[in-house]
């Protein structure tokens, strides 16, 4: 078993800034939207708990397409073609 007491933070592998950046822009996007339809479907404790807690976009993708009162669709995040 490992001791997490004792580990230091520099013992971790650096993380390049292209993929700190590329992470940045993921989860923001996936917060925005889920704080977006938060707000719209009137879910209070959905938009505290996807505002305070930072999971990279896992539970804000989590409750796009599982508890927002109009769940996402895959076919909702390709808004910009057309439906013809």
């Amino acid at each position: 078993m490992i001791a997490y007491r004792n580990m230091n933070l520099s013992m971790l592998p650096p993380i390049s800034p292209v993929l700190q950046y590329v992470l940045l822009v993921w989860s923001i996007a996936w917060k925005g939207l889920a704080l977006w339809r938060a707000s719209k479907n009137d879910q209070k404790n959905w938009f505290i708990a996807v505002l305070v807690v930072n999971t990279l976009g896992i539970l804000e993708i989590i409750y796009l397409f599982a508890f927002a009162k109009k769940k996402m669709t895959l076919s909702d995040l390709f808004f910009w073609k057309s439906k013809s």
